[in-house]
């Protein structure tokens, strides 16, 4: 019988330890975190095909835009959940796999609704609309009590920018001609701001709002530079960018946690972790960062990066990143841990 009291007192520390005490990853935002909405929906940023998804599970390319896992996945197993977080739209699955996790995140789209209109993709409101209803099939599912706790216990990851800056200002018109950088980083940041606050007042309470990361030193980015004369290096321009709004998103969600009674925002900066990789890549076992796996690993992604291309790695766990503007399941996998290990854990305590 002592024997039996020992091991069960070690089995609930292991379920401490696990963190399960945190129901579910909810998770919003671009391709950074997509676990495969855009299959199914009208564009053309998709990745449900080999070899995207060759180091899942069973090797299936779920639109997930990694040979493998991306970040919720990690950080839903870190939490002793599954090892990854469905995606809402997947008719794979249903309410009872969505009660321990679901993704509402779009490739391709950010803050502003101009940057989601680019290549037609599921803009942030609309995310927004996907969780309310959500939160009803949830209610029905596990009934008002437990649903309320779920919602209220579980860790929001929040994760986009990128493709408003890379996709949106540096590359059309409309929101260069009304705003300088600063002035559009006030402007995401506003919106960032009105979402956190509508997933407060929605029941959320343990929210991790994403930072950037040195999105000059992408392979698409480093080409694009190279292409115009100005050497194979990452644009300072854009991690200076990158930088300035992380500071800017790291001071509000300072002032939030003052003013939203029992919440407990975190700002999760991969920036400094993501530039140490990309620097001095041999240090975390990779070979390269300049290029990708994919194709060529200059510019290519989604169906340039398609199964039919010849040049395509043969190990991804050598590169950092997977396609032209994506990382390898690698480089997610040890960006999650330590954001983990940094600030996502403390939800625990």
């Amino acid at each position: 019988m002592g024997l039996l009291i020992v091991v069960a007192f070690l089995f609930m520390q292991i379920y401490a330890i696990t963190g399960a005490k945190i129901p579910a990853v909810i998770v919003f935002g671009d391709s950074s975190v997509d676990a495969g909405n855009n299959n199914q929906i009208q564009t053309v940023l998709k990745s449900n095909f080999k070899p995207y998804g060759r180091d899942f599970f069973g090797g299936k390319a779920t639109g997930r835009f990694s040979n493998g896992r991306v970040p919720p996945d990690f950080i839903s197993e870190s939490y002793g959940l599954r090892p990854y977080v469905p995606a809402y739209l997947d008719p794979a699955y249903n309410i009872s796999d969505f009660a321990t996790g679901v993704c509402f995140a779009s490739a391709g789209t950010g803050y502003d609704n101009a940057t989601s209109s680019v290549l037609s993709v599921i803009p942030l409101w609309k995310e927004v609309e996907y969780y309310k209803e959500y939160q009803k099939k949830l209610r029905g599912y596990l009934g008002d009590e437990k649903a309320n706790n779920v919602l209220s216990e579980a860790v929001y990851l929040i994760s986009m920018g990128t493709n408003d800056f890379l996709e949106n200002y540096y590359t059309l018109p409309s929101r260069k001609s009304q705003y300088n950088i600063n002035q559009y980083q006030d402007f995401l940041g506003g919106i960032a701001e009105g979402f956190i606050k509508e997933l407060y007042s929605l029941g959320a309470r343990k929210i991790s709002l994403g930072g950037l990361p040195p999105m000059g030193c992408l392979p698409l980015e480093r080409t694009t530079r190279f292409m115009n004369g100005k050497g194979d290096t990452c644009n300072d321009e854009y991690n200076k960018v990158a930088l300035a709004f992380n500071g800017k998103l790291y001071g509000m969600v300072k002032r939030l946690n003052g003013e939203l009674s029992g919440s407990r925002i975190v700002f999760t900066n991969p920036y400094a972790v993501f530039q140490q990789i990309v620097r001095k890549p041999s240090i975390f076992g990779f070979e390269t960062a300049a290029v990708a796996c994919c194709s060529t690993g200059l510019f290519e992604m989604g169906y340039m990066c398609d199964q039919f291309n010849p040049f395509t790695c043969s190990d991804a766990n050598r590169y950092v990143f997977w396609d032209s503007f994506h990382p390898s399941e690698k480089t997610n996998r040890i960006i999650s841990d330590h954001l983990f290990k940094t600030t996502l854990s403390k939800f625990l305590s």
